[in-house]
């Protein structure tokens, strides 16, 4: 219950710190969660409330730093929150969230949790440690409500989207409507998020995937905003905190087509009339290659990555997830990318287990070698291998369970559910350990030290390049490309080392050794 005596409110919110050997590090720094930042801009409409966001992945400008995270001690002190919400849309980020919800439960504060990768689908779990409220779906209208009801006093059961404990039971309200009118929303206000440097805005105009992965939560039917909606906040970015980098958070750019090329136009006119040139990544479909006429008009507008989940470069692989391509077809479409400009962030899945048996065996270093290859000729320029994550709420769990192939939770935490881990018993001969020590080799070979040799390299041979082109605007691109490149993975060998040496301090071996061997209990 709040005080009604005061006068004014405050609802905080808060986006966990990753775990401390997550890989994420480097770009978590640079950038916010998107989601957090629309739902406290909807609150911080509400006359008797002062909202604020903070990322404790992102803690810089003098902030509150604690050991671990933000320092929530000092927080509560010089401003304390009577409402603090959490974002749990990243389950390796759980554990934190249970913790910090005890915090502040213990400080007599009202808890919320949302975020559909986990808390939708965990919602008892979520409620018995130490979350009074889970929103489920988008927040935007339920969160309004919910801190109305606060405020008044009133009975929170007429609040759509909601669940709490009610007798010890999950009580649950009446489903709340997906969005469909985005425009009457107000544009997200980063100034609500404190102590925090963001130099990589987060941007959306599209809601939902019709890709229907099995290994993926977001099954929504596709519901998309204005193209004027997407350009005002890029605009409002710009003028406010002079942004120049944005990423388009959408999981697939190029959906409605005509919609997205008229994006496109406004935005190259934009920078034309400001007279400032923007940078922009996007998540594309590989296969958009296709389409000459929206990659030129995505590069002249100013996109100038784009991160396309390849998932495998092994065509036996493509074929048990129903993908009919050849390697040879995806490193000329990749080529296509680079030839319109485009920096290519490939993503991997390594080791995806079939649905059924499957013929095609490979060894794991035959795997490797396929990958090295295929990433060596298809020139990518950055990239990601993660191992198959089974989160909550996915087919890809329901079927591993049923196969009682997940390391126990006991054992194996939601910590370790962020790709860099093996969370279930691979198909034999492979062994978990091999298939974690796969992706470092990978991941290793491509981001190593000596990139920073070439970096001096890069810098004696500029003059050269620009005399070879005849022209600065030609000679630049391409330097460009080769300069960005081996910093990045300098800055990859960086983040790799830290990830390799908080691993040898974490535990996660002796539990994967426990979890094995409780596996193999149950089975019998």
């Amino acid at each position: 219950m709040l005080d009604k005596n005061k006068k004014r409110y405050r609802l905080r919110i808060i986006v966990p710190a990753f775990p401390a050997f997550n890989v994420y590090s480097y770009i978590a720094d640079k950038t916010t969660a998107l989601g957090p930042v629309w739902v406290a801009t909807c609150a911080n409409k509400l006359n008797n409330w002062d909202v604020e966001v903070i990322d404790e992945n992102n803690l810089r400008l003098h902030g509150p730093r604690a050991e671990f995270g933000a320092d929530h001690e000092y927080l509560q002190k010089i401003r304390p929150a009577d409402v603090v919400g959490f974002y749990g849309g990243l389950t390796s980020t759980v554990p934190r969230l249970y913790q910090l919800a005890k915090f502040y439960k213990n400080k007599g504060c009202i808890t919320l949790g949302g975020g559909q990768h986990f808390l939708d689908e965990n919602t008892q779990e979520g409620l018995e440690n130490h979350l009074d409220y889970i929103m489920h779906g988008e927040g935007e209208d339920t969160i309004q409500e919910l801190l109305t009801a606060f405020e008044n006093q009133n009975d929170v059961q007429k609040v759509k989207g909601i669940s709490y404990l009610k007798d010890g039971k999950v009580f649950s309200t009446a489903e709340r409507e997906k969005i469909e009118d985005f425009d009457k929303y107000p544009l997200p206000d980063f100034s609500l998020v404190r102590y925090a440097k963001i130099k990589m805005f987060p941007v959306s105009r599209i809601r939902g995937c019709g890709m229907h992965c099995e290994f993926c939560t977001v099954k929504d039917e596709i519901r998309c905003a204005s193209a004027d909606r997407l350009m005002e906040q890029i605009s409002l970015a710009v003028e406010k905190h002079d942004a120049r980098h944005f990423f388009v958070v959408d999981d697939l750019f190029g959906q409605q087509r005509a919609e997205t090329l008229r994006f496109c136009q406004m935005l190259k006119d934009y920078q034309q009339r400001i007279n400032i040139r923007l940078d922009l990544a996007v998540q594309i479909r590989l296969d958009k290659a296709r389409d000459s006429e929206l990659l030129l008009a995505m590069r002249q507008a100013g996109i100038n990555i784009v991160c396309i989940g390849i998932e495998s470069p092994i065509e036996e692989e493509l074929q048990m997830m129903n993908k009919h391509l050849k390697s040879e077809d995806m490193i000329r479409q990749i080529s296509i990318y680079h030839k319109f400009g485009f920096m290519v962030h490939g993503m991997f899945i390594f080791g995806y287990p079939p649905k059924k048996d499957f013929p095609f065996k490979i060894t794991i270093e035959e795997r490797i070698k396929r990958y090295r290859d295929f990433i060596k000729k298809a020139r990518i320029d950055t990239i990601q291998v993660l191992l198959p994550v089974p989160l909550p709420g996915t087919e890809f769990r329901d079927r591993l369970k049923k196969q009682n192939r997940i390391y126990p939770k006991e054992r194996i935490g939601w910590e370790y559910y962020d790709g860099n881990f093996p969370l279930f018993e691979p198909d034999a001969p492979d062994t978990p350990e091999a298939m974690q020590e796969a992706i470092k080799q990978i991941m290793g070979k491509f981001y190593r030290f000596r990139y920073v040799f070439m970096i001096g390299v890069n810098v004696i041979l500029f003059p050269a390049i620009l005399f070879y082109f005849h022209n600065i605007q030609e000679g630049w691109r391409p330097w460009y490309r080769q300069w960005r490149n081996h910093l990045v993975r300098v800055a990859g060998w960086i983040t790799m080392r830290g990830w390799k040496t908080a691993f040898k301090k974490d535990s996660f071996s002796d539990n994967l050794q426990k979890a094995k061997r409780d596996l193999k209990t149950v089975k019998k």
